[in-house]
């Protein structure tokens, strides 16, 4: 049985699951009143891909099986994919900025141009206890 959403006068919203023959409205739990059907969300069962990133594409002769024209026109239709897809849907772009640094402190989260430098905690100094006096 499908899974429905309704509204009732009073502003309730709930789900409940109803067999495609029932009736539009059903009874709200809440107040009783007659309750119609709302537009639900919807689930596809499909996955969409984006493609490969700017920065999973291959960045090098080697990692272009040196050259082969096949393997580039293929890169070269999903580059341009990806670019059409981009300029439709900006949140797909990316940080486009150089990364300055990335390893060591930098490993979880690159340091790109244009971010201020993390303030690095300041460890405060041993205290120094005097070495004992030489005696004579």
């Amino acid at each position: 049985m499908p899974l429905y959403d309704y509204r009732c006068p009073h502003g309730h919203r709930f789900e409940k699951q109803a067999s495609i023959a029932a009736g539009a409205e059903q009874d709200c739990p809440v107040c009783g009143q007659a309750s119609g059907k709302v537009p639900s969300r919807i689930s596809l069962g499909g996955q969409a891909s984006p493609g490969l990133a700017r920065e999973q594409m291959p960045q090098t002769w080697r990692g272009t099986y040196e050259g082969n024209p096949e393997y580039l026109g293929q890169l070269r239709k999903q580059w341009e994919a990806r670019s059409k897809l981009e300029d439709k849907h900006e949140e797909l772009r990316g940080d486009q900025r150089p990364v300055l640094a990335h390893e060591g402190h930098y490993h979880a989260a690159p340091l790109r141009a244009g971010d201020p430098l993390p303030a690095v905690p300041v460890k405060p100094a041993a205290p120094v206890t005097p070495a004992p006096a030489a005696r004579p």
